[in-house]
């Protein structure tokens, strides 16, 4: 494997986002709220102002978690806490959410129709970095979503320097197809206070990063995750994470591409 990350992958593109986790109500079957969300509710959501790129990101039912045992941090994910989805956004400017608050209103009324809780988790712009790790075109064949969650006592920026230095390193392993990453400003409530539907997210529960990562196939994101190298990484990152919740990824659609909404979702 090459160790050493490129000039391009050194220097990934830098972008406005932020992540809504989604838990589908319980009160139906799932695939049918799953199914919802892809149709009448990504319909609402494509049409808002502003947004550079949305995608949709569902994860697989069975989710006990990908990231290889660590001592110290919890890498199976809690039955009780384990997202169905989450909804990607890139705005094209720090006023876009301004322009989609018309379209917003009309999400916050349908979410009761297909959700049970939903958590807004939102970067400063240009924290998000998505990163050149493969040459334009190539497929990705499966995908897993990463959340981390900082250590106490850890100084978010010794914690988001390390997650610089981590992506850098995943980067340079030269078997990704995609990286994206994202840090987030403290999580606030009131900034989706969806009507009819749960936001609650206990401080022990909140996480400070997210990554996304693309293989060829699920062949190689299984021996990813069993490498010596992911080993080694998970033993440093260890120092300043106590959870990371690796998901297998079962679909990741995009809606709006470069600023414009798609007449068919793409995967």
């Amino acid at each position: 494997m090459n160790s050493a990350p490129s000039k391009t992958q050194a220097r990934p593109s830098k972008q406005f986002s932020s992540s809504i986790l989604l838990w589908v109500r319980a009160d139906q079957p799932r695939q049918t709220g799953m199914a919802y969300w892809k149709g009448p509710h990504s319909k609402i959501i494509s049409a808002t102002k502003g947004f550079k790129e949305y995608r949709q990101i569902h994860l697989a039912d069975t989710n006990p978690g990908l990231w290889p045992t660590t001592r110290g941090v919890e890498t199976q994910i809690p039955v009780e806490r384990k997202i169905d989805g989450v909804a990607e956004v890139t705005f094209q400017s720090a006023l876009s959410p301004l322009r989609g608050r018309k379209q917003t209103r009309l999400a916050f009324k349908d979410e009761v129709n297909v959700f049970r809780r939903t958590l807004l988790y939102l970067g400063p712009p240009r924290s998000s970095r998505w990163y050149e790790v493969a040459e334009p075109g190539q497929p990705v064949g499966a995908r897993a979503l990463i959340y981390i969650r900082r250590r106490d006592g850890i100084r978010g920026k010794a914690f988001r320097k390390h997650l610089v230095e981590l992506s850098s390193a995943l980067a340079g392993m030269g078997v990704l197809k995609e990286l994206r990453t994202q840090t987030f400003l403290p999580w606030i409530e009131k900034l989706w206070d969806t009507p009819t539907v749960a936001h609650d997210n206990p401080a022990d529960q909140r996480f400070h990063a997210s990554l996304i990562l693309g293989f060829a196939d699920p062949a190689a994101r299984a021996a990813f995750f069993t490498s010596p190298e992911i080993e080694s990484l998970s033993n440093a990152l260890a120092t300043y994470a106590s959870a990371v919740h690796a998901y297998e990824v079962s679909e990741a659609l995009t809606f709006v591409r470069d600023g414009a909404a798609l007449p068919h979702y793409v995967q």
